[in-house]
Parts: structure tokens; sequence; C-alpha cells
């Protein structure tokens, strides 16, 4: 393929790209195929001869799209929004044709200060605290997502625990350490801090949430307590800002309190929520933030940039630095004391040329434009409580996640059997698709606005459907 055949192909592409997004209303949200299917349709070895990308992509509608699940369809519900948009799509058609590897700032001087640039421009537009900035010590990271970046913290703390106890004691060894280092998150916790910390060798405590979802200081420094007394060194903490489950806001300032007394980094995984930070009416859910060492969330979920794109902030570049540090001859260059290598502030070496996704969706979309689309999910949540909460057969359940995109619900005094059976009669059913958690005992049913398409007569659209099959499902 030349660089004319490119041209050709590629329109080919950004054709069969437009008219998916076109159609994506009309096929049905999730797959209606069984496990293996794709097996049953390839061959069993590669072709020995070059195909025709005509021939390639007449196939894809055939053989790969009967398998694909439509996360940006309007009646996709699930889990939370994973976003998308034009600009992001062109950007990152580049990234892939620049093809650049930016471990270092030699190795691609514009990836980098792009990098630094963009990542500054969202810490202002969502106002972090300065320490966040690159002007001081710390600075902005693009990691591939949350859960890559509460590893990365979750390291770069154990190595500053370790140094500073290898001064008390020049004997200690790491192993020694990890037997006696406790994480703390919240019961409500995303799943990726449990496998951080299995990774990382370390005793991980869950802290009871309060009724509303919320963990607070009072119960972390009881904790901590009855660790301290049993030998333990309490290192680290996750608080969330906006947990997966019901969107509950762990209480930053108390838990934020505690870590600076009792010296525990604490790390804030704002992966959904994180987002809204950018319209000025949801900054006071940030109180606390300055208690913070590492902060992180996805503009890959609700900022219009394509996955991945996870943004994370770090108070003081040097812990990461020398967690992660390996200088073979062949990495150095001159200018290494004069701009960020952001090998050392990630696990992979190579990285990709994502900052264009965050410069080209700025640009194109403006600050207006983003806030514009987050609070349009707002109120597309709020348009289908306003649809729900007349109905005496359903409830809305830890309310803390109506204030964004996300609604819980569930049948009223009911038994989570029957609940159970409600969400899968609804994914049976194939016309929209939800999922569901298991919190406090209850089993909720969860509608998160997902899509850039999704509209109001989407939302009631959905509601019609809950609204039938529940009336089928009670009816027997």
């Amino acid at each position: 393929m030349d660089a004319d055949a490119l041209i050709s192909c590629g329109a080919m592409t950004l054709q069969f790209v437009a008219e998916y997004w076109r159609s994506i209303e009309k096929r049905p949200v999730v797959a209606n195929i069984q496990p293996g299917y794709l097996r049953q349709l390839l061959p069993l070895e590669a072709p020995e001869q070059a195909e025709s990308f005509t021939s390639i992509i007449k196939d894809l509608e055939s053989t790969i799209m009967p398998g694909v699940t439509h996360w940006h369809s309007p009646n996709f519900y699930a889990y939370f929004p994973t976003a998308n948009s034009y600009p992001a799509i062109c950007a990152d058609i580049l990234s892939g044709g620049i093809a650049c590897i930016g471990f270092s700032w030699i190795a691609s001087p514009a990836c980098t200060e792009l990098e630094a640039i963009v990542m500054d421009w969202l810490a202002k537009a969502m106002g972090l605290p300065e320490f966040f900035l690159s002007s001081g010590n710390g600075g902005g990271i693009i990691q591939g997502t949350a859960s890559e970046a509460t590893l990365v913290a979750l390291l770069a703390a154990r190595s500053r625990i370790f140094k500073e106890r290898k001064v008390e004691d020049p004997t200690l060894t790491l192993g020694r350490l990890l037997d006696q280092l406790v994480v703390y998150c919240s019961d409500q916790a995303h799943s990726s801090v449990d496998k951080a910390a299995l990774i990382v060798g370390c005793r991980l405590r869950k802290i009871a949430s309060d009724a509303d979802c919320i963990m607070r200081g009072e119960q972390v420094q009881a904790a901590i307590a009855e660790d301290r007394a049993e030998g333990l060194i309490p290192f680290f903490i996750i608080a969330t800002l906006g947990t997966t489950p019901t969107c509950a806001f762990d209480d930053l300032v108390s838990v934020g309190r505690v870590c600076e007394k009792e010296h525990l980094w604490m790390h804030i995984d704002a992966a959904y929520a994180g987002n809204a930070f950018i319209c000025p009416e949801y900054r006071h859910l940030l109180n606390g933030i300055e208690y913070a060492e590492s902060f992180d969330f996805n503009p890959h979920k609700w900022m219009l940039v394509n996955f991945d794109c996870s943004a994370m902030y770090l108070k003081d570049r040097t812990h990461f630095v020398d967690a992660f540090n390996v200088d073979p001859l062949y990495l150095k260059h001159a200018f290494q004391s004069s701009a960020p290598d952001y090998r050392h502030w990630q696990i992979p070496l190579g990285r990709r040329f994502r900052s264009l996704k965050l410069w080209f969706v700025f640009r194109a979309m403006g600050l207006d434009g983003l806030r514009a689309y987050i609070r349009k999910h707002i109120e597309l949540a709020k348009y289908f409580i306003s649809l729900i909460k007349p109905d005496e057969r359903f409830e809305i359940v830890f309310p803390a996640a109506e204030q964004l995109g996300l609604v819980c619900f569930r049948l009223k005094d009911s038994p989570n059997e029957l609940n159970e059976r409600l969400l899968k009669a609804l994914n049976e059913d194939k016309r929209i698709y939800l999922v569901p958690s298991m919190v406090k005992q209850k089993y909720i049913l969860r509608l998160a606005i997902c899509s850039w398409l999704t509209e109001e007569k989407h939302v009631r659209f959905a509601w019609d459907i809950i609204s039938e099959v529940t009336a089928k499902l009670l009816s027997k």
C-alpha cells in the first residue's frame, strides 16, 4: 500500500465509521451471539496471499460487527460512559500515523511538551491546586486507565515509605517492609484497588462506608489506630469521587486530615465524576483535594476523548521518578535535567501521542462545549428521575448518584431476587442495556447516561421499556 492507496483506503475506513455512527441507533445494543461465534466465520489460518482492502472492509460488517456491543448507542445505559467524538477520532488517526514513541523528551519533543501543556490546561479548567501544575514540583501525565494510575501511585508511595524507613533502619529490606504495609480504601472502591494491592504485595483493609456509601475520616482513623497497635505500617489510602456502584463521594476533607496527621499518601480516584469538575457548580465536590498526593480521572469516560486517556496529576513527581527511574545509556540525552521524561512516571517504557486527542477536543469543542455536553447528560439523568419517581412500583436508592449522570433504582419493598429477574428480563429484551450492582445488601439497577447521541426521546424510550417489562414481570 502506497500513499495514494492510503488515501483511498482511508476514505473507505472513514466512510465505514461515519455510516456506523449514522446507523448505530438501529443496531441491537448488545451482540446476539454465543461464545466462539467468530471462529466459525474466519479461516483457521492467516491468508498466504494479500487480499484487497475492499474485501476486508466488506467482511468487517459480516463477521466483526455482529459481535460488537455498541457502547455509543443511545440505548446503552450500562457501566459508565466511554467517550468519543469526531475530533478525537481524527487525532487518534494522526497519533497512529505519526507513530512516535514518546518515552523521553528527545524521543519526540512535541509529544512530551504537548502533553505537559494540555494537562496544565485541564488542571486549570478544573480548578485543581497549583501544586499539580508542571511549573512546580508536580505535573500531569496521561496514563492508560484509572486502574493503572492507582497502581502507579501505590508503587510511588511504597518507594517513599521504604526510603523513609531505610533511613531509620539501614538493614531493612523491601520484603520485610511489605509484611507490615497497609493500604486502605472504602468498601465501595473499584476492584482495581484490590488488584493493585495484590500486585504490589500489600495488605488491603476496606473501610466500612456509611449508609450513603461514603467513607469518612473517623472510620479511617479508627482502623489506622488498630493497625498501628498491631505493629503494622499504614501508608496509603484511595479515596473515591464517584464510586462505580452509586457515584458516592468519599469525605475528602475528613479523610485528608487523617492522612496529613498520620503521614498517609492519599490518592484520589475520580475516574467518571472527575470530568464534571470542569463545571464550576460541581467543584465543591473537590473540597479536600489539597490533601492529595495524586489525583486521577478519565477524560475517555465523559470528556469526548476516546479510549485510552486517563489524566493523572502528581503533587511531587520526584517520588515517581525515584520509584521508576531506570536509566540505561541508550535512553540518556542531553536535556534530561530541563525536560520531563514520562518514562519515569509510568510502568511502560513506550507511550502513544495521546495528548493530540486532548488538544483536538479542547480546540474543536472548547471548554464551553465540554461543559454543555456534561450538563446535558446530567439533565437527561434528571429527566429519567422525573419519569420514574411518580411510579409507585419503583424507588430511587442512594440518591447521591442523582447529582451526576447515574440513577440507581429498584422495585419498591421487593426482594433482591425480583430485582435480579427484572434486570435479566430487560437485558434479554435487548432493546436497552443496563447493569446491576449489589450495595448494602440491596440489588440495584443502574441507568447511566452514556452516549453523546442520547436525547430525551431515548430516555423516554428506555423508561417505556422498563415500565413495560416490569408490568409483564409483576403480572406473573
